[in-house]
């Protein structure tokens, strides 16, 4: 039988059992023709009791990735793009944060992006606060948000408002190279994914970035303020490393 979904959407878990929102999943998965991926990355808490319930309500739509150690969100989420890509079922494949501080409902619009336009192989979100959107974050994140994605956009050459938003979409023959290899950053890895696809896309840029039209700060984020000190040396580290590629 011909696979129904064209989209592949991975969910990457890592000690998930009382943030993720079930019921958001529940009812979007009813009323949608997505495939959801969900990887356990190794919880330590019940999130795998909570991922068999999701797939025993659309064992169609949902498939889980178990993994018994962890690995981090760039792993995981690399890892299950390898074992999607190798079964050859789609023509697109992303991912979304768990805590879905990025709805489900803004997987169309950024579906939409590459359906239209042969141009773009890459969309992903940006949390620009505009009329008519919801945007709602931390001032002190914010901030040190937008420093940072001066400083990516700097080391890029790109002119990317938003590096770091957990929703992306990509054309799965762009991802079947660009998650090829192992990261050499955990929290950044977003930032290697634009490095590897402008040195696999030489002279082109595919990149498509999406104004969300909601984006909701959750609670019990795995990123510590503490961490985002650390990401300047990580930034040249990712530019040093790609820059020689």
């Amino acid at each position: 039988m011909e696979n129904q979904f064209k989209l592949i959407i991975i969910i990457p878990c890592y000690n998930e059992e009382y943030r993720l929102p079930q019921q958001d999943f529940l009812d979007f998965i009813s009323v949608n023709d997505i495939h959801f991926c969900f990887v356990n990355d190794g919880s330590s808490d019940r999130t795998i009791d909570v991922l068999q319930r999701l797939k025993e309500a659309f064992s169609d739509k949902i498939s889980i990735i178990d993994y018994e150690n962890n690995v981090g969100k760039a792993e995981a989420i690399r890892k299950g793009v390898h074992s999607i890509v190798s079964q050859r079922k789609y023509e697109y494949i992303g991912y979304f944060d768990a805590d879905l501080s990025t709805p489900l409902k803004e997987i169309q619009l950024l579906l939409n992006s590459l359906e239209i336009s042969d141009l773009y192989e890459f969309s992903f979100g940006a949390r620009v606060l505009r009329l008519g959107s919801i945007i709602e974050r931390s001032s002190l994140r914010h901030y040190l948000s937008r420093l940072f994605a001066t400083f990516a956009s700097m080391i890029l050459k790109l002119p990317v408002y938003d590096t770091q938003c957990g929703a992306k979409i990509f054309k799965i023959k762009l991802a079947q190279i660009i998650f090829m290899d192992p990261f050499i950053t955990n929290w950044l890895f977003d930032i290697e994914l634009f490095a590897r696809t402008k040195n696999v896309r030489m002279g082109v840029q595919p990149f498509i970035e999406i104004p969300l039209n909601q984006w909701i700060e959750k609670e019990g984020s795995k990123i510590k303020l503490r961490d985002m000190f650390m990401f300047p040396l990580e930034l040249m580290k990712i530019s040093n490393h790609y820059s020689k590629k």
